[in-house]
């Protein structure tokens, strides 16, 4: 089975980053590699849902996190036995099958116990004279075991405590042996000997087994029912009988009951610890019912994941979707400074100094020779438009403007007139619905030394909105840097008509001597000309974080 890729964009996405999943996954889907799907770290900010809809474009599958779950790695095609299974049967599965370690199942398909082929080993391969003539099983299982036929009386799965005896010598010495018994926990097995028959049957023992396929005589018959004494006719030796006899013992009486269980959902590194500290050999997987969903080893620990990421508009592990560290990155496509983590073998990564993550995919589809759909074309387009602020901020390029024009030529579109329109449709600041998911929308931390700082923006289309909840967008502020443990945590409030940003910061008392912008009030900065977080605010902030 192939490896399912998911094409997926920073937490907190806004358009560019969920734009270009969609179109380069399109795009990997058009070069022959159909499980290649689009994703999303976080709900959409509303300016791309608004494109997406405006596009009829569905949103990509949103993963919260990507951390490698029990279900990625355990064998969902278990060799289990029934509780009525016997361990004859074991012996057999065990032997077909490779395993070590087998689940005991309920009616229900729930683990009731678990077996080892050491434990069985140990029970009957080990000497032990005290046990060796003990067995516990049900008539019903040692008919199955010793494919015999009850000719007197029916048996049942009640599991019984019997005393095995060989009648294999004179009818004197015999009825010597067993007088110190319990006369129904005897388990008298002998051939075609009608004085042992007739002796058990007169004792009254639980069950008198006849090998060699030779039926009883009609008057023994006779004797047993009048007795109620059970007989079972085996075409089996004596010999074999008597070995097969013992392995008839239901596994219920001998699996293990204490076992270790781990839900399907739960993350691989408890897979991982629950085996080191309980030393068992597999852990049962349930499914949420209780019911088992496979069995899960050491060996489980090596599985490969069943899926691998390609980040797109970002290359920090600080920024991607959680337990992106612990999945197999393939490929990456960004327009941000490097910070990204080693990885095991070589990738692809694609970097450059662009506006817009969708640029370089536009770029990719042009290297294959293709044009993209009309649809994904808006989708590309919109993306760059978003992100370079109608090609306005210091972050445009000259290749991002020639592949904006490429992609409305394709999309039929003008897109100045398109960009107006993403912004005037999702400037409003009541569209994010809270507060808090205003500074949420797009939060990115970024860290310089042992300081983390974390920086916010939203486009607006002048200040009035914002005059009226800046305390409280401040009130957010501090409870994302407390919650982080940041240094200062900021939202950049960038009015896309006259170019200027107005900064609102809570962090360290000093930053206010450093800012090197105007202060309009106590924690707020007015930046004229900044529209850039990535290329002109961060590298300032970043800077003054060495004079702190």
């Amino acid at each position: 089975m192939e490896k399912t890729i998911y094409v997926i964009g920073h937490r907190n996405p806004d358009t560019d980053s969920v734009a270009s999943a969609i179109a380069y996954a399109e795009l990997k889907k058009r070069l022959g590699a159909p499980q290649v799907i689009a994703a999303m770290a976080g709900e959409p900010n509303p300016q791309t849902r608004y494109i997406l809809d405006r596009l009829g474009i569905s949103e990509p599958l949103l993963l919260a996190d990507v951390h490698p779950k029990v279900r990625d790695v355990v064998n969902r095609r278990p060799v289990t036995l029934s509780k009525d299974a016997t361990a004859y049967d074991a012996l057999e599965r065990f032997h077909a099958s490779g395993v070590r370690v087998m689940p005991v199942l309920d009616e229900a398909g729930n683990p009731s116990g678990s077996l080892s082929l050491l434990r069985l080993s140990e029970t009957y391969l080990l000497p032990c004279p005290e046990l060796q003539r003990e067995i516990r099983t049900s008539v019903a299982a040692l008919a199955r075991t010793l494919a015999a036929d009850c000719i007197v009386l029916p048996g049942d799965e009640t599991v019984e405590k019997f005393h095995l005896f060989i009648g294999a010598m004179r009818e004197e010495s015999f009825s010597g042996r067993i007088a110190d018994y319990e006369p129904s926990s005897l388990l008298i097995m002998t051939g075609n000997r009608r004085t042992i028959q007739q002796a058990a049957i007169e004792r009254g023992v639980g069950l008198l087994v006849v090998t060699g396929g030779h039926p009883p005589d009609q008057d023994i018959t006779a004797m047993a029912e009048a007795n109620g004494v059970r007989i079972l006719l085996t075409h089996h030796d004596t010999a074999t009988a008597a070995w097969l006899a013992r392995l008839s013992t239901p596994v219920s009486q001998v699996a293990d009951h204490a076992f270790t269980t781990i839900g399907i959902g739960e993350p691989l590194s408890q897979l991982r610890q629950k085996l080191l500290q309980t030393g068992d050999a597999a852990l049962f997987v349930t499914e949420e019912d209780g019911s088992l969903a496979g069995v899960a080893t050491k060996s489980s620990l090596l599985a490969e994941i069943p899926y691998g990421l390609i980040l797109v508009d970002h290359n920090e592990t600080g920024q991607a979707v959680p337990g992106a560290d612990a999945v197999e990155v393939l490929e990456v496509i960004d327009h941000h400074k490097l910070g990204n983590s080693p990885t095991i073998a070589p990738i692809t990564f694609i970097t450059s100094p662009v506006g817009s993550t969708c640029t370089l995919v536009a770029a990719r589809y042009r290297e294959a020779g293709l044009a993209p759909e009309q649809r994904i074309a808006a989708l590309l387009l919109a993306g760059i438009l978003s992100d370079t602020v109608i090609l306005k901020s210091p972050t445009t390029t000259d290749v991002d403007r020639s592949t904006a024009q490429w992609l409305a030529t394709i999309a039929a579109m003008d897109a100045e007139d398109f960009g107006k329109e993403i912004f005037a449709a999702c400037s409003s600041l009541k569209h994010y619905g809270s507060p808090l998911k205003v500074v949420e929308a797009d939060f990115k931390h970024f860290t310089q030394g042992e300081k983390t700082i974390g920086v916010g923006q939203v486009e607006v289309v002048g200040f009035d909105e914002f005059d009226g909840v800046k305390g409280e967008l401040l009130a957010c502020l501090a409870q994302i840097k407390q919650r982080g443990n940041l240094f200062i945590a900021g939202l950049m409030v960038t009015d896309i008509v006259s170019g200027t940003t107005l900064f609102l910061v809570e962090g360290h008392t000093r930053i206010a001597h450093v800012m090197g912008y105007p202060q309009l009030e106590p924690h707020l900065y007015e930046m004229k000309g900044v529209m850039s977080r990535k290329k002109q605010l961060l590298p300032h902030l970043l800077k003054i974080l060495e004079k702190l």
